[in-house]
């Protein structure tokens, strides 16, 4: 098989090669463009020719929109606190007004600017010749906030080039907004006949899944959505069309007849290789665990309101307990030859990609893995149901305790290795920092990326500024609770009176019998909280694991500029009638 860092040409892969683009790599003499901007360095030779333009075009392009795009929100927040953009251009009630913000964008010639030819942008690639790319009809010079940014080195792969193509794909970033923002940029005009086209190309988002009606969106494309917090209360296992949905990339359709699972062990000088048939792996022994999943980004929209977030604006409804069944990974390394150290890791690479054919991938320690107690699966059903397409449809890989963004979908390689996962998603997203940390002093290679996730609990029921009434002279409240880690929940306590008092809440729903440090569910509890007709009151609940640790009171004290592990007291406003 060819490596993954090979790139794939012609166009985003259409429904009916996203399963064979393991296998069916076109090699490319792409020259990708790095830049350390701790030196100024720049590696990789690119000259300004026509032809180098026209391999630019074809395929660096692709690539810039998500790392720019990073960029020009960080940069937007800091002058603008008062905003938080975390809302999709392909809200339905936005979509005109979307349309015609791109149409505008991409047509609009600036008759007080030059006119550019791409051979003339394609100069342009390098710090020392300057960093231009193009969107539409426009030409932007970025130079200045590439060396900035965390993402510099895929923002290289596109310098001298299109945005246009990746941009097609992640659909959610033509807001107005950022268009404008985009526009503050603009140098110049592109020539009518050099100007990139998207509409030869396919759409990626034809053949979504449909979803039922009670998710509510934080983003049409990539779907991203979570259910009403009271749902959440209703089961101890969330039934599968209400669980959140956390999608990076557009959903792979699969052909399960050519499917496989491909698994490599990098740990010494002889790579060792296996594939795995779907049927292959339903013959291996069977393994069931029942498993909480929660996003790295969960209550983010209760971050948010310390100060803005460039992320999606979650509620508590980012998580969701189910019964998960499959093989254990351990059972499948060790028959491979694999035995367990403590610095090794593997690796997962989804099915799903971007438009170079990069895919969604993450790692989780080698020790995980080959854990017995760890329980890490590669699972093909979902609550006695096969997996549907939205949570990762034939097969993905269940990792206990864990955030949500190593439990990764539509697992089409593993990899075992003696180094970290390099996926953008393990090196320079879901990690977390100090609150005095921004933007401009970020280092990502300075934090772990987030495994177990910290204790946490949110109030489910009533919704914060619901008007109830008391019964007997209580107000019901309910929740949930989690730990990551295998960490059980031996407490939530409950105030109404800002802490004076506590209430410690009945834990009705709960995992047994796991033995310490195996409990992967949620606990679900009730508190019956005293209130009289005409009292304001203010809820809070904090969660206490059996190690003892604790919910910390504010998010203000935790507050970080990727909004994750976002776990303070869980706090609503209600009114008794």
């Amino acid at each position: 098989m060819l490596s993954r860092s090979v790139i794939q040409l012609s166009r985003f892969p259409s429904k009916s090669a996203v399963v064979q683009q393991q296998h069916r790599w076109l090699k490319v003499n792409s020259r990708a463009a790095s830049y350390d901007s701790s030196t100024g360095s720049h590696d990789g030779s690119q000259d300004a020719s026509s032809s180098s333009s026209s391999s630019l075009l074809s395929t660096a392009a692709t690539i810039v929109g998500g790392s720019l795009l990073t960029y020009l929100i960080v940069k937007k927040l800091k002058d603008d606190s008062a905003k938080v953009y975390a809302k999709a251009a392909t809200d339905s009630s936005n979509a005109p007004s979307a349309q015609k913000d791109i149409s505008k964008a991409h047509n609009e010639l600036r008759r007080d600017l030059p006119v550019y030819a791409m051979e003339d942008v394609a100069k342009h690639n390098s710090p020392q010749a300057g960093i231009w790319v193009t969107y539409g009809i426009g030409v932007y010079d970025i130079t200045s906030f590439v060396p900035q940014h965390p993402g510099s080195d895929k923002v290289m792969l596109a310098a001298g080039s299109a945005i246009d193509p990746f941009w097609h794909i992640f659909q959610q970033h033509n807001t107005k907004e950022i268009l404008t923002l985009l526009d503050t940029f603009r140098i110049g005009n592109l020539k009518e006949e050099d100007v990139i086209s998207t509409k030869d190309q396919a759409n990626p988002w034809a053949a979504e899944p449909k979803r039922h009606a009670i998710l509510k969106p934080a983003t049409q494309r990539p779907f991203n959505a979570e259910p009403p917090a009271s749902v959440l209360v209703d089961a101890f296992l969330t039934p599968n069309e209400f669980f959140y949905v956390r999608n990076h990339l557009p959903v792979p359709e699969v052909d399960i007849k050519e499917y496989e699972l491909e698994i490599d062990v990098e740990l010494t000088a002889k790579t060792k290789s296996k594939s795995f048939k779907y049927d292959d792996l339903r013959k291996l022994p069977k393994h069931t665990v029942t498993a909480t999943i929660m996003c790295g980004g969960n209550r983010r929209g209760e971050m948010m309101e310390v100060k803005p977030i460039k992320g999606l604006a979650w509620g508590p409804s980012a998580v969701g307990n189910a019964q998960w069944t499959g093989v254990r990974l351990a059972d499948v390394l060790k028959a491979m030859g694999v035995v367990s150290d403590e610095t090794s890791h593997v690796h997962f690479e989804g099915l799903d990609t971007d438009p170079t054919s990069t895919p969604y991938g993450a790692s989780i320690p080698l020790s995980k893995a080959m854990d017995p107690r760890g329980d890490v699966i590669l699972a093909y059903e979902m609550n006695g149901q096969p997996l549907n397409r939205d949570h990762g449809y034939p097969v993905r890989v269940i990792v206990p305790g864990v955030v949500g963004s190593r439990n990764v979908k539509w697992l089409g390689r593993i990899v075992v290795s003696k180094e970290e996962s390099g996926s953008h998603w393990q090196q320079n997203d879901y990690k977390s920092f100090s609150p005095s940390t921004d933007w401009d002093t970020v280092d990502f290679k300075s934090a772990p990326a987030i495994q177990h996730m910290p204790v946490t609990s949110a109030i489910c029921a009533p919704a914060n500024g619901d008007k109830l009434k008391s019964e007997d002279g209580y107000i019901t409240v309910k929740g949930y609770a989690w730990s990551g880690g295998g960490q059980e929940v031996i407490r939530v306590d409950l105030t109404a009176d800002g802490g004076k008092t506590w209430i410690v809440a009945d834990l009705d729903q709960v995992e047994k019998n796991t033995g310490r440090g195996r409990h992967w569910s949620w606990s679900l509890w009730t508190a019956k909280i005293p209130a009289k007709a005409g009292q304001k009151l203010e809820v809070w609940s904090r969660a206490v694991d059996d190690s003892y640790n604790s919910q910390p009171e504010t998010f203000k004290n935790i507050w970080n500029l990727r909004g994750v592990v976002g776990n303070a007291y869980s706090r609503i406003k209600v009114e008794v009638k």
